[in-house]
């Protein structure tokens, strides 16, 4: 005789309705995954629709545009306060010149370093020579063909309407205005407390938009990988992955060697750096846009200990002037056509490519299609043809993604070790402010001490 145990009318359903509650969750449970994790889905989806449906893939690049418009519309809200505040809470005029001055030098020092290592390596590669040139189309670079004005570089970067260049999103302009509004704000002291008060709280609420805008990073990375896969296709990239693969090696040099010793040299926590800001340098490298991670970039490096002060301050201007991946990508861009089309590489040409380079990848982010116009402008020096640029187009979104990674760990880098000498040189300005007097009263006193233990 078998016995059947009964079963409560609530425990029997009580499956079926767990059941129902778990589905939701789980589906959920996708946004609350990490961004780099979401954003790596979304690189696998966008890879799968641009390769079996192309015409979807082009159509969801406006979920890209949208994301990336959404990030810029920001910017220049954020960036202003930020460096305003930055500058107006230093301790004198002084102290940001010092600042601006050091970032300058720094700037210049490592992307020479970085353009003679780029040279050197393509050289020694020899890469270019017997690339086929025929397929080059010089209709897709007759627009940049015009180089570069100084002149109108210059007066790109000193407004002369602030709200135009805050309407067209003039990073640099918003630059310098910031920096005479802060100057001011610290001349007036006491006076200046009503606006600081409205900047700051304005940063905060732009800081809390970031927070909603970066959630939908994985819809843009989708439409921008989407619209790669079915535009570009991987069929024309078998006669330049040489070249792709000098550029990603020089890239690796300089995350792995050139960093680590410039860290090591002033005291930086690299590898402790990488790891809090790994998840935007992987969110800058599949959007392509450094704007992209620039607010919580921020965010990131105040929690490393650097100060607000320096990353509001250095981490916009080396938006402009520290291009770390794209110095390097123009530099073996060049060796590499100019070995395509057999013109002269030797070491003064090669000197002369460099020193054009230096000159010219400084203030870039002001200068639509800014890596294939500095391409036109410094190939003009030896002899290329705008034409030549061309080849590259194909393969040009591919290399973005590591040069805009490299950007801004670059950046993230060049923060840091501003803030370091400005410790150095506050902490040594404290030491001189010590009177001798005071100093033979400490050694007194410390006698007096020890001679009583």
């Amino acid at each position: 005789m078998t016995t059947t145990r009964a079963i409560p009318a609530d425990s029997a359903t009580a499956p079926e309705d767990a059941d129902a509650s778990r589905t939701p969750r789980r589906w959920w449970k996708f946004w609350k995954l990490p961004i780099g994790v979401q954003s790596l889905i979304a690189v696998g989806v966008g890879a799968l629709i641009g390769t079996f449906a192309p015409a979807v893939g082009e159509q969801l690049k406006l979920a890209g545009d949208v994301f990336l418009n959404l990030v810029q519309m920001i910017v220049v809200p954020l960036v202003f306060p930020l460096i305003v505040l930055g500058i107006a809470r230093m301790d004198s005029a002084k102290k940001v010149g010092r600042m601006a001055a050091k970032a300058i030098l720094y700037f210049e020092v490592v992307t020479t370093i970085i353009l003679l290592m780029a040279v050197a390596l393509a050289k020694l590669l020899d890469i270019g020579s017997g690339a086929p040139v025929a397929g080059a189309d010089g209709a897709s670079v007759e627009t940049l063909e015009q180089g570069i004005d100084f002149h109108e570089l210059l007066l790109h970067a000193v407004p002369k309407n602030v709200f135009a260049a805050f309407a067209e999103g003039n990073l640099l302009a918003v630059i310098v205005f910031a920096g005479f509004v802060g100057v001011a704000l610290a001349a007036i002291g006491e006076q200046s407390k009503p606006m600081t008060s409205v900047l700051d709280s304005l940063a905060s609420a732009m800081f809390k938009v970031v927070g909603y805008v970066i959630r939908l990073a994985p819809l843009g990375v989708l439409g921008f990988i989407s619209y790669d896969v079915a535009h570009y296709g991987f069929g024309n990239l078998s006669s330049l992955l040489g070249f792709l693969a000098v550029v990603y090696v020089g890239m690796a040099i300089i995350l792995g060697v050139i960093f680590p010793i410039i860290a090591a040299i002033f005291r930086v926590e690299y590898v402790t750096m990488l790891k809090a800001i790994g998840n935007l340098v992987g969110l800058a490298f599949v959007t392509r846009s450094s704007e992209a991670v620039l607010a919580p970039l921020l965010l990131k490096l105040e929690g490393l200990g650097v100060s607000r002060s320096t990353t509001s301050f250095v981490v916009p201007l080396g938006y402009s002037f520290n291009t770390d991946g794209s110095v390097l990508y123009q530099a073996v861009a060049l060796v590499f056509l100019a070995n395509a089309y057999g013109i002269d590489t030797s070491i003064p040409t090669l000197l002369l490519m460099v020193g054009v380079l230096v000159i010219l990848s400084k203030g870039m982010a002001g200068v639509a299609s800014a890596s294939i116009v500095v391409l036109i402008a410094a190939g003009n020096t030896i002899g290329l043809p705008a034409e030549a640029v061309a080849l590259l187009l194909g393969v040009d979104f591919i290399a973005d993604m590591a040069r805009t990674a490299v950007n801004v760990v670059g950046n993230s880098l060049a923060a840091s070790v501003i803030d370091k000498s400005e410790e150095k040189a506050e902490a040594k300005a404290g030491r001189s402010a010590a009177t001798p007097g005071d100093e033979l009263g400490d050694k007194v006193l410390a006698g007096r001490h020890n001679a009583d233990g």
